[in-house]
């Protein structure tokens, strides 16, 4: 049996929940840039702590800190919106607001991967990747 997942950035969703729920502090998953930006956007939005990338062979690894030591986790809730039997797309004036504001969308505009709020501001609209809160 293949370990080749056919949603990738599901796949990280799900190992950061899971590991969320065993109180782990960190995941480590194979890398893709894809990935990586995604990661990178909720460590500035500040459900992250950290993100690495380990350059190893034959693929990278990346490590995902979920939070840091003595701290509870910022993550309630982790789920993929758009998905590849349906692709989810939004205009900048129908993205939607997570939990009035406290939460996070994720959105793959033109100019590269955004929260919802920068996708806002810069009238953006795009494929909605996941919702964090």
């Amino acid at each position: 049996m293949s370990m080749l997942s056919t949603d990738p950035i599901a796949d990280m969703l799900t190992r950061i929940r899971n590991a969320i729920m065993v109180n782990k502090r960190e995941v480590r998953l194979p890398h893709s840039t894809m990935k990586e930006r995604v990661a990178r956007e909720l460590v500035n939005a500040g459900f992250l702590a950290k993100v690495e990338v380990k350059e190893t062979k034959p693929q990278s690894e990346m490590i995902i800190t979920i939070n840091r030591e003595g701290q509870n986790p910022v993550i309630t809730a982790i789920e993929r919106v758009s998905k590849p039997g349906r692709r989810l797309y939004a205009k900048a004036s129908e993205l939607p607001r997570i939990k009035s504001g406290r939460g996070v969308v994720i959105v793959s505009t033109s100019k590269g991967v955004m929260t919802g709020q920068a996708a806002t501001k810069a009238k953006l609209g795009g494929e909605l990747i996941c919702k964090v809160y």
